[in-house]
């Protein structure tokens, strides 16, 4: 029975994390455990690039966990992603399947890896009140003067830019710790491309997405009854959307506007690792531009080497 080894797979936006993660997993006989702050959520599958379809390979469905488990604007934490990771994992293990947690989410990675303790923080309506009326100019100094801004999303919409302080001032008054992590050895594989191939992956999909119909899929969040600002303050491409179906910006604007913000993502991404791997979190980067059996060899001979398999 395998027990207390972790793999994770790892790497920017759009370098085929699932790909590799799903060919492992028929390979090692493995479920996977998502590590996406967006794929969370029911109804958001172009925009958050669930690509379920992968999960089904060769004949075979691979199971895989955490994804569309609440629905849009429902509150979901690290501390609840790191909860639901930890019943997850023991779930796997106890059937004698391989844990493989995937995805790109860095601050959800390093939460299982370091084993921290993010507390459940409530709201405080206080606090709230007065910020209320506060510009998002004003809330953004606020939070900056709590702590560093590392997530631009943060500060995105008042709302969670309020949200974002309530956290911080939380943290300050419960300094946080080390989480009971079920005890683990853990592996982590990155998948990478040079900037130039990665950013012509990025708009390629892009354009691949919309035309897959991301945008309706957007107006059938809203018509659903999705609040637009719950929309907005999930970034990326349902903030764009978003604002597009509301007129605010043009479809050019659309556009220019989103890919370059995919673009600032992965660069936020790439320094996210890298500060992981300057704290000592060993990342074992797999070229991307390999074939898909090269990369399956390349990461089963990891493994190999490490003991994992």
């Amino acid at each position: 029975m395998i027990r207390n080894k972790l793999i994770v797979i790892t790497g920017p936006t759009a370098t085929g994390k699932t790909e590799l993660a799903t060919d492992l997993a028929i390979e090692i006989d493995g479920e996977i455990i998502s590590a996406d702050s967006r794929q969370i959520y029911r109804n958001m599958n172009i925009g958050t690039g669930k690509d379920i379809s992968e999960y089904q390979k060769n004949g075979k469905s691979i199971p895989y966990h955490l994804i569309d488990i609440i629905n849009p604007g429902e509150k979901y934490s690290v501390y609840q992603f790191q909860k639901d990771f930890i019943s997850t994992y023991q779930n796997i293990c106890d059937r004698g399947k391989q844990p493989i947690l995937c995805g790109g989410t860095g601050l959800y990675i390093e939460s299982i890896i370091k084993g921290y303790k993010l507390p459940d923080v409530p709201e405080n309506p206080k606090l709230r009140k007065s910020l209320k009326t506060k510009s998002l100019e004003e809330l953004t100094a606020i939070l900056a003067s709590l702590k560093t801004l590392h997530n631009k999303t943060d500060v995105d919409t008042c709302n969670r830019a309020i949200r974002a302080i309530e956290i911080a001032l939380f943290e300050k008054e419960h300094p946080t710790s080390r989480n009971p992590i079920p005890p683990m050895e853990t592996i982590v594989l990155g998948i990478w491309f040079k900037r130039d191939i990665l950013r012509k992956r990025i708009t390629e999909r892009l354009v691949s997405r919309i035309n897959q119909g991301m945008i309706e899929e957007g107006k059938k969040l809203l018509d659903s009854g999705v609040d637009p600002e719950v929309l907005i303050s999930y970034g990326l491409e349902y903030k764009f959307i978003t604002w597009y179906l509301q007129g605010k910006i043009s479809y050019e604007d659309f556009f220019s506007k989103l890919n370059t913000s995919i673009h600032q993502f992965a660069k936020r991404q790439v320094t996210w690792f890298r500060r992981m791997e300057r704290q000592g979190i060993k990342i074992h980067w797999i070229d991307g531009n390999l074939p898909s059996n090269e990369k399956l060899r390349t990461a089963m001979d990891i493994l190999t080497s490490k003991g994992f398999i």
